[in-house]
């Protein structure tokens, strides 16, 4: 029997077409058009996005509203992604607006369930190397391996979570990791949790070495610039089951110890795969753009790093002053709720609370 998948289309271009027609030979195929989308749940979806060199079309952003719209429509589902651009811009954004208004609409995503492909394809080329390929049918074998991870793809439970809970923030005033902890004593067994700051200490950045070098210094579990990245960090994530990143908006971003987080995990890629671990986030802007932080954590550590993104994987919360988020209206429902989804996903437990 022939695995099931579903398409759902967002713009189309010449080369996606034949894309397809190759990459989903082998599986059964329905297609859903954006006015039959309150038929999603429950399926296994590719998304099929074509653009040309000035990004996506209308039929993407109606794509996407309806999504943020309608926030159960996707509930039970798992995605893959597939973005065919007309040029070397664009594809990328759009991938992540799309999965984070997935995502938010009860989408599942497995790690790396992205495969897109510039107008030159020239970001296909390091792995055309590898697997002995023109660029082309890099990209078309890419989608097809894709296509089959996403048809087969059974979000998995442990019988005994860990999560570690990761942040860099000065925990004394912070709204963030307040929330953190909150989420955290709200879980039950047998989830355990451990938390972990990057706040403390000296975090240097990855500088770029040599695929060679990284590989050599991650087969003797360090690197090159150690700390407590290569001391604490990354065998703590080895050994989690899910990590929680608590995120306060800097200038629309997370902040500098993250992001030399996300850069020196490459060192542990080459070791330990991340495709058996979810990604949570908490997100707290003193006045706006937490989705952007969102996407930036989910595209670092989903799209990039390979980790499991569950339905729904962020908390946002506007908060300026310290210790202002406590008394925002609602807070103990959205934390409680939270917890919920965390436990539900972990340990795949029934919750009716869960929303």
């Amino acid at each position: 029997m022939k695995q099931e998948l579903t398409v759902i289309r967002a713009g189309t271009t010449q080369r996606l077409e034949r894309l397809l027609d190759f990459a989903l030979a082998d599986l059964s195929v329905e297609e859903l058009s954006a006015q039959d989308l309150t038929q999603a749940r429950d399926r296994h979806i590719l998304f099929a996005v074509g653009m040309d060199a000035y990004g996506p079309d209308a039929s993407f952003y109606t794509l996407v509203r309806y999504l943020r719209q309608e926030p159960d429509c996707l509930e039970g589902s798992v995605a893959g992604l597939v973005v065919d651009g007309g040029g070397e811009l664009y594809t990328k954004q759009a991938a992540q607006t799309l999965v984070m208004a997935a995502n938010m609409a009860g989408c599942a995503f497995p790690g790396k369930p992205l495969v897109e492909g510039t107008g030159s394809l020239y970001n296909q080329h390091i792995l055309a190397q590898r697997m002995h390929l023109n660029w082309e049918t890099t990209y078309f074998h890419r989608v097809r391996d894709l296509a089959r991870r996403v048809a087969d793809f059974v979000p998995p439970t442990f019988p005994h979570p860990r999560i570690l809970m990761l942040h860099a923030s000065e925990h004394r005033h912070s709204n963030t990791v307040w929330m953190g902890r909150q989420v955290m004593n709200r879980l039950s067994a047998p989830i355990s949790y451990r938390e972990v700051s990057l706040h403390n200490g000296t975090i240097q950045d990855c500088r770029g070495c040599s695929y060679k070098a990284c590989r050599h210094f991650a087969q003797h579990n360090t690197c090159f610039y150690g700390g407590v990245i290569s001391q604490e960090v990354l065998p703590a994530i080895a050994e989690c089951s899910a990590m929680l990143f608590l995120c306060p908006n800097y200038n629309d971003a997370v902040s500098a110890n993250i992001t030399a987080l996300f850069n020196r995990l490459t060192n542990l890629l080459h070791q330990h795969e991340l495709y058996d671990k979810y990604l949570f986030g908490i997100v707290v802007s003193g006045y706006s753009g937490s989705d952007l932080v969102a996407q930036q954590l989910m595209g670092a550590m989903c799209l990039n790093k390979t980790v499991m993104l569950p339905p729904r994987f962020c908390l946002m919360q506007t908060a300026n002053d310290p210790g202002s988020a406590r008394t925002m209206e609602g807070i103990d429902d959205r934390l409680t709720q939270f917890a919920a989804r965390m436990e539900s996903v972990l340990c795949r437990r029934p919750n009716k609370t869960v929303i």
